[in-house]
């Protein structure tokens, strides 16, 4: 008759084998609780799996710190590429430096990606390699725990069996004392006492063989842990100097890059920014002027009229400087005037002045009008 299959390689025959394992392996850790059945104990070989757990649960730990570090670095190169965006695009083209700032918003990017890529390659990595290990030795220990039960099955196994050995080794009639042996005819109960004794010798025999097969299983298990288990254990040392080296030299090498590329699009670059800005205004800036409601006539200094004007002047009825010519600047009355040198100091006329309105620079910077006109229509500020 065909044996039953149940898939993937099992078959009612391997199904009930590994159920008669687990019952026999569950009473005798049952008697050795009770104290009826002696374990055999390895003190070296249980410091060694205690070590194994701890440095399992560190390295774990660790692994998941690292990551969490990892999702940190991430988390700050996406807030500074924004930060970076942000300042690209407030970045007005005209501005000195506009391409400075493109190139070190792009570095910085660089930067980033290059800080995390480093860490996943030469830490993470590393790391999941070391922990890599653990599950295989964990379930080989394991393995070697249920062996180590069968071992001390079988053991007293084979001990119960030949406690009933007899010691001269003969065969020895005794009183019948089963059913069977009851109903027998007397010139058959030597026949049938030997045949039991035959059985109890081959049961003392299975029992030596079964003895033998499970410390063959259990001692080809338990010489390669003993041999792993400190190897493992020692190299953690290595293999913590290692990681934390490498990141924090990642790191101080990212900080002094990213540092040099900050300090260019901070201080430095903002410094010439606002010197540039400046320069715009100051760099040819000889006074400022506020054009006032005097008639349109030249007069020399010593005809003055004695006017302390510290502000713009307002008049109920403001005129406006006639234009004659193209290149004159049209003011009106209160306009305050920024008084700039010629580009030609030969082009200047007595008595004119170059200058363009404070509020329309305000507005428009270096494109502002620039425009002469008569320096007797405006008062110093």
């Amino acid at each position: 008759m065909a044996e039953l299959n149940l898939g993937k390689g099992l078959t009612a025959g391997k199904v009930a084998s590994n159920v008669q394992k687990k019952l026999t392996r569950a009473q005798e850790k049952v008697l050795q609780k009770l104290g009826k059945a002696d374990e055999t104990k390895d003190v070296a070989f249980e410091e060694g799996v205690i070590n194994f757990n701890k440095q399992y649960a560190e390295g774990s730990k660790l692994q998941r710190d690292l990551r969490a570090y990892l999702e940190a670095v991430k988390a700050m190169h996406e807030s500074s590429k924004n930060v970076q965006a942000c300042l690209a695009d407030m970045y007005e083209p005209e501005w000195y430096g506009k391409d400075e700032v493109d190139s070190i918003v792009e570095d910085c990017d660089v930067l980033w990606t290059d800080y995390h890529q480093k860490l996943v390659d030469n830490a993470l990595i590393s790391m999941d390699t070391y922990l890599g290990q653990f599950p295989d030795i964990k379930s080989r220990i394991a393995k070697r725990d249920r062996k180590l039960v069968d071992y001390d099955s079988a053991r007293h196994n084979y001990a119960t069996t030949h406690k009933t050995k007899k010691k001269d080794g003969s065969i020895k009639i005794t009183k019948p004392s089963s059913l069977l042996e009851r109903a027998t005819p007397g010139w058959a109960q030597g026949i049938l006492s030997a045949h039991n004794v035959a059985q109890s010798s081959l049961s003392r025999n299975q029992a030596e063989d079964e003895l033998e097969r499970a410390q063959k299983v259990f001692e080809e298990i338990n010489i390669d842990l003993q041999e792993e288990l400190p190897s493992l254990w020692n190299s953690r040392v290595g293999f913590y100097v290692s990681t934390f080296q490498s990141l924090a030299g990642f790191e101080e090498k990212f900080h002094k890059e990213i540092g040099r590329v900050s300090v260019a699009c901070g201080p430095q670059l903002m410094r010439n920014l606002d010197k540039e800005e400046t320069k715009q205004i100051n760099i040819h800036l000889e006074f400022i002027l506020t054009y006032i409601d005097l008639p349109p006539l030249l007069f020399d200094a010593a005809a003055t009229p004695d006017i302390n004007v510290t502000s713009p002047t307002e008049v109920s009825e403001p005129s406006t400087f006639p234009l004659s010519c193209t290149d004159e600047l049209e003011m009106k009355t209160g306009d305050v005037v920024l008084v700039i040198s010629f580009d030609n100091p030969d082009e200047q006329d007595d008595g004119w002045l170059m200058g363009m309105k404070q509020d329309d620079w305000l507005q428009n910077k270096e494109n502002a009008a620039r425009g002469v006109f008569p320096e007797n229509f405006t008062q110093r500020l």
